[in-house]
Parts: structure tokens; C-alpha cells; sequence
């Protein structure tokens, strides 16, 4: 590991006990920032809505740190949007905002999206479909946020089981991921969980970055705020244990195919490579092929979108 990144792994690295919760809401109320919380959605209908409840108790009435809890609905056909409301979330479907710029399907989208339907200085998202949720996911990362003006970005970082083995899960992040960083950003090589679906930003960052809309948001997210604000702007605070609804091989693998087309268009934007992934089904004649697009398309920093630049100066 380079120098400067086992320097950044000692000082930019903590837990969520470093920082008590009434310590955290003193700094929140000294500083006058408002926290939004983002949930994007899709089918969660089992799960978003505890999510929503433990916060909305827990960091809304018992301790008042967040200020908006948000569920972005990107085409549900469950309840998840009728679960979160009842929960306590504002719910906003996906093609509602911004109806000038036709929606694409992925993660990515629908948080690029959230920028103009939430107002906090800090914007926390959250991943939907967690299991045996604890408040503490969001409380930990918001935290240096709020009591260090240095931090820009924070990102969760866990165990994540998988099948009951402690640390199995993170398939991608281990197999594509984290190869990726050590040989080609070896900055952000002391990310434990670079791909993780739990982050908090101010948003005067995350309005100036383009946002890959699918599965690449998080790998190019982390790439793109090195190289703006550098990496001791960048952070990460032990939340426990993540559980979750793990996907099959083939979902793992079309999720690595867009992360690796986030990293190669930022190694050389402008050189194109085959945006496809040809994966093999059984089927009645032996293995047949199936070949799926990548996600190539990005939208830009928010700042350059004319109806956000309108809500600001409203």
C-alpha cells in the first residue's frame, strides 16, 4: 500500500463510537447544516420500511439530526411506495423529477436525481433493501461531516456476511473493485467497502460530479471526489455488520462489466471499448448466449442543470 494511503487508513479512519450522538447533534446545531436522507428504491417493499421507521424514530423524534427522509421510487411494481409513506418518507418516483431529461434505468439515475428533490447541506443514502437495520448507518458517516470541516465524503464501511461466513460477501468489490482501485487509484486503496451503498457528502461536492446512472456510481463517485477535493477530504467510519439481498452470478457479473466501463472512461475518456457483456443459460440445446448492454451513459454535475441553478437562486 503507498504511504499516503496508509496515512489516510490511520487518520481517516473510524468508528461509529468515536463520535456519540449528542456530540454529533451539538456540532449539527452549531453549524446550522440540515441532513437529507436518501433511500433509492426499486421492489423493496420487504425491507424499506423498517429502514425508514428506525430512522424517523430514532434520528427525527428522539434525536432531531435528520431533517428529511427521502425514498426515490424508481418504477416499483410492489408497495415499496405505499411502505415507505406510511413509514415516514417523503416518496418521490423517479420520473417525476426532471421530466425535460427522459429517465434510464440504474442506482445511479435515480441518486443523481434525489439532488433536486432533497435540500440538505449533507445528503446521506441509504441502500433499501438492508436487513436488521441499525440508525447507527447513518449517524456514523454523517458525523464527520458535521464536526469536521475537512471531510467531504464518508463512506460505511462493514463485515458483510454471506450464506452465515463472515466476511464472504462483497463479491464484486473483491473480484473487480478493489483490483481496480489498488492498481489504477492506489490512493483509495484503504476503502474497506469502496462499492458500499451507505455514503454521506456535503452537497457542495456532489453537485459537482457526473454521476454514471448504474451500477458504476459508487467506484466512479470515489475516483472522481479524489481528484477533487483529494483524498483526506475522503473518509470512512466502522458501522458493524451489513445485511442484505445478495445477487445472483450473472446480476454480479453485469454489475462488474459497468463498474469496469466507469474506470476505463476515466483512464481515458474518449477511448471506447464494446459497451456489452455476453453472459451463457442452459437452454434446450446446450449453453446459449445472452448478451446485455453496459451502462455507458452519465449525467453530468448538477450544477449544470438549469432548473437546479433556478432552485438555488429561488
Amino acid at each position: 500500500m503507498l504511504e499516503e494511503a496508509e496515512r489516510w487508513l490511520s487518520s481517516r479512519s473510524w468508528s461509529v463510537a468515536d463520535r456519540p450522538l449528542h456530540h454529533i447533534l451539538a456540532a449539527k446545531q452549531r453549524s446550522g447544516q440540515s441532513v437529507s436522507v436518501v433511500l433509492p428504491a426499486l421492489n423493496e417493499e420487504e425491507t424499506v420500511g423498517e429502514i425508514v421507521a428506525i430512522i424517523a424514530h430514532d434520528l427525527v423524534r428522539q434525536v432531531p439530526l435528520v431533517d428529511e427522509i427521502v425514498v426515490v421510487d424508481s418504477g416499483s411494481t410492489d408497495r415499496t411506495s405505499e411502505v415507505a409513506a406510511a413509514a415516514g418518507a417523503r416518496v418521490v418516483h423517479r420520473d417525476e423529477i426532471l421530466p425535460r431529461i427522459p429517465a434510464v434505468p440504474g442506482k445511479g439515475e435515480v441518486l443523481w436525481r434525489s439532488l433536486l428533490v432533497t435540500s440538505g447541506d449533507i445528503v446521506c443514502f441509504i441502500d433499501a433493501d438492508l436487513k436488521e437495520f441499525s440508525s447507527d448507518f447513518v449517524s456514523g458517516i454523517v458525523g464527520p461531516l458535521l464536526t469536521d470541516p475537512g471531510v467531504d465524503l464518508v463512506k460505511a464501511m462493514y463485515d458483510r456476511p454471506l450464506a452465515g461466513a463472515a466476511g464472504q460477501g462483497g463479491r464484486v468489490t473483491e473480484l473487480m473493485a478493489r483490483p481496480l482501485l489498488n492498481m489504477h487509484w492506489p490512493q483509495l486503496a484503504g476503502f474497506v467497502q469502496p462499492l458500499g451503498g451507505e455514503y454521506a457528502a456535503r452537497r457542495s461536492l456532489l453537485e459537482q460530479l457526473p454521476f454514471p446512472v448504474g451500477y458504476g456510481v459508487e467506484l466512479g463517485m470515489l475516483v472522481d471526489a479524489l481528484h477533487l477535493v483529494g483524498l483526506d477530504a475522503l473518509a470512512q467510519v466502522d458501522v458493524g455488520v451489513r445485511k442484505h439481498r445478495h445477487q445472483d452470478g450473472q446480476a454480479l457479473g453485469r454489475m462488474s462489466a459497468a463498474i469496469y466501463r466507469t474506470a476505463q472512461l476515466r483512464l481515458a475518456r474518449g477511448h471506447l471499448v464494446r459497451p456489452s457483456l455476453t453472459q451463457f443459460e442452459r437452454g434446450e440445446d446446450g449453453f446459449e448466449p445472452r448478451t446485455y448492454s453496459v451502462d455507458t451513459e452519465e449525467r453530468p454535475p448538477m450544477v449544470e442543470i438549469a432548473e437546479y441553478a433556478a432552485r438555488k437562486v429561488a
